[in-house]
């Protein structure tokens, strides 16, 4: 995992949950939604989804999971 990888994948999370909830405003239900997303795109981008989350997967799919949702969080507490 990278921090430049993380960060395009919580940014993406962003993205993903303005679509979602049709609104670029703060809220808590927003972040919710980014932070999810984050950590579901971090999860198929570490390659986890299709390996279905077995123990080889898990040192790199957890981190950039976790990671990708706590910027996406913080991101959408910033637009």
């Amino acid at each position: 995992m990278t921090i430049e990888k993380a960060l395009a994948i919580g940014l993406s999370g962003n993205e993903v949950s303005k679509e979602l909830t049709g609104t670029s405003e703060v809220s808590v239900g927003r972040t919710v939604v980014a932070a999810s997303s984050g950590a579901v795109i971090g999860t198929l981008a570490s390659g986890a989804a299709t390996v279905g989350l077995g123990v080889a997967a898990a040192p790199v799919a957890v981190p950039l999971a976790i990671a990708g949702g706590v910027v996406a969080g913080i991101a959408s507490l910033f637009d």
